[in-house]
Formats: structure tokens, C-alpha cells, sequence
């Protein structure tokens, strides 16, 4: 039965990859992959430049060392949980257990709601920081790198909410407990015992009208008297 349990059907059941990667889920979690390598490697590669006064490097958003270091940390923490959750997709129809997929569903919802914020705050640090920015040399040089990881934050924004939503859709979706009821325990508390097997009918239909043993007796047989004393 498909969609028995959280989105997924009964446990055991052969995976079909090419269906695996059409679910929205999957692109989402891709896509939500790809922008996080597109905001931390900017910034990994070309987001500190040299200042004018020194060879030291500073982060390209404002100087600010605390923004390259949110944005990294960002995202690549967004790119460790798409890769362990999309391993989590991929095993989630082995779960056999209902509590272990409900906490699979949590966990995904309260992360995917979790870094949806951190992805706004991100967006909202790094293109206020990028506004701040005196415009040089060396802004110039970073700029498109810079540029390229405040949009790609904004992508991951929308990508994640999309995960929350889905993971909730799952969440609302439940368990047929009565499917995992019979499956596991046989008869359900719930359910009532068959009743004893009727034959043919004839049985069931005749009802004896009198006793088993008709015949009157006779005190007196015939050819048979009383002798006289």
C-alpha cells in the first residue's frame, strides 16, 4: 500500500531508482546540495583579499571576518545534511519500525525548518555587509564571487523552505496503524474474531421436531397375557 506510512509504503519493499530520483523531495534536496556548494566555495576561494595598506587578507564582505565564516559554516553544513538525508530517503523504505519513520520525519522537519532561518539570516548578513562594502581594487576583483554567494543564499532559502513544507506534508500523512496492526500482530485489538465455519447449510436450516426416540411403549403387547395366580 503506497503512502501507508509517512510518505512511504511497506517496509521492505524494493526501491526503484528511477522513481527515487523523480520525487520532488529528491530534486529539492539536490538542488538545495548544489547552491550550498555555490555559497561557501566563492568564499572559500576568493572571498578574502588583500587590504590596501598590507599584504594580510580580509573577507570581501565589509572586512567582516565573522561574515565569511557564516557563510562557510552555512553552507557547508547545508551540504553534509542534503548528502545524510538524501542517504536517509534511500533507507527510510527499510524502516520497519513506525517510531524509528516518525523520528526520521522530525528530524527532517525541524532541521529543514532550522536552516530555512539560518539561510534568511545568512542572506540578510552578507547583503548588508555587501552594501557596506567601500568600493576598490580588490572589491572589484571578489565581487562577482561575493555576488554569486549572497544569490545562491537566496535560492537556498526558497529550496529549504520547500523541504520544511514537505517534510510536514509526510508529518500530517501519519500511519495507517490498522495496516501495521495486520501486518504485525495478525488480528487487531479492534477487530472481531471470525466466526465458526457454517457447512452446507443443511445443518444450519432443520431443526429436529420431536425426540430422537418416537415410539410409544405398550404395557400390554399383543400375544402376551397376564397369568392368573
Amino acid at each position: 500500500m503506497e503512502g501507508a506510512s509517512f510518505g512511504a509504503g511497506r517496509a521492505g519493499a524494493a526501491l526503484d531508482p528511477v522513481s527515487f530520483a523523480r520525487r520532488p523531495q529528491t530534486l529539492l534536496r539536490v538542488a538545495s546540495w548544489v547552491f550550498s556548494i555555490a555559497v561557501f566555495g566563492p568564499i572559500v576561494n576568493e572571498g578574502y583579499v588583500n587590504t590596501d595598506s598590507g599584504p594580510e587578507l580580509r573577507c570581501v564582505f565589509n572586512g567582516n571576518a565573522g561574515a565569511c565564516r557564516f557563510g562557510v559554516a552555512l553552507g557547508l553544513g547545508a551540504f553534509l545534511a542534503c548528502a545524510a538525508f538524501l542517504l536517509l530517503d534511500v533507507r527510510f523504505q527499510q524502516i520497519s519500525s513506525v517510531r524509528d519513520r516518525r523520528r526520521a520525519v522530525l528530524l527532517d522537519l525541524g532541521f529543514s525548518g532550522l536552516w530555512s532561518f539560518l539561510w534568511f539570516v545568512g542572506f540578510c548578513f552578507l547583503t548588508n555587509q555587501w552594501q557596506r562594502t567601500a568600493p576598490g581594487p580588490s572589491t572589484l576583483q571578489a565581487g562577482d564571487a561575493a555576488r554569486a554567494a549572497i544569490a545562491f543564499s537566496f535560492f537556498s532559502i526558497l529550496s529549504w523552505v520547500a523541504l520544511t513544507v514537505k517534510a510536514l506534508q509526510r508529518f500530517r500523512m501519519g500511519t495507517d496503524m490498522s495496516l501495521f496492526a495486520t501486518e504485525q500482530l495478525g488480528t487487531g485489538a479492534g477487530q472481531a474474531y471470525p466466526g465458526y465455519p457454517v457447512g452446507s447449510g443443511v445443518e444450519g436450516t432443520e431443526t429436529y421436531q420431536s425426540p430422537p426416540f418416537t415410539e410409544t411403549l405398550d404395557t400390554s403387547p399383543k400375544g402376551y397375557q397376564v397369568p392368573a395366580y
